[in-house]
């Protein structure tokens, strides 16, 4: 009996492929975006191809949610084209936070666990997003499992960043905001 399903080394091989107008096929093209994103950047090129072979890609229209404050979708996103917005809601009340652009990646950490959305993420314009899911992202890890304290690496130092950013722009302007810091102690 034959598998009638491909194995690694056809997916190892298929960022060869292009498709009939030549052009690289969106494999490679995934491969490409991973490769230039922090998580996925310090990975050998084994473990990002099949990262890139597990990605996909999903259209959202103008006016689309992504995901919903409270939801636990264990998605991550990158936008490649077009842009969404960060609502927050409380008692019936959104507050847009910032908009995410072209070559951003939201939701690396719920790719690491479970957790239920803080935001509300909206398409404002469509977009087209690279989407890989916490299942698809477990399964691929444990090909690589001594790969994953660069990963954790990296989100220390996203985290690290990110607060020292939000300190250097709050000084003296958010006397409040300065006594909530502390999320790189955590």
């Amino acid at each position: 009996m034959t598998n009638s399903s491909p194995g690694k080394d056809y997916y190892m091989s298929s960022n060869l492929e292009k498709n009939e107008d030549g052009k690289s096929c969106e494999y490679q093209e995934n491969l490409n975006i991973l490769r230039e994103i922090d998580f996925f950047s310090g990975l050998p090129l084994e473990a990002t191809k099949v990262f890139a072979y597990l990605c996909s890609r999903e259209l959202f229209k103008q006016g689309d949610y992504m995901f919903m404050q409270d939801d636990e979708d264990g998605r991550a996103y990158y936008v490649i084209s077009g842009s969404a917005r960060l609502i927050h809601s409380v008692n019936g009340n959104e507050t847009a936070i910032r908009d995410y652009q072209e070559g951003e990646f939201i939701g690396r950490l719920v790719l690491l666990g479970r957790m239920r959305r803080l935001f509300t993420l909206q398409a404002i314009t469509d977009m087209t997003c690279l989407t890989i899911d916490r299942a698809k992202f477990a399964e691929a890890l444990e090909q690589f499992p001594d790969q994953m304290p660069k990963i954790i690496k990296v989100l220390v130092d996203n985290i690290y960043n990110w607060e020292k950013r939000f300190i250097a722009n709050r000084t003296g302007d958010c006397e409040d905001c300065m006594q909530k810091v502390g999320v790189s102690l955590v």
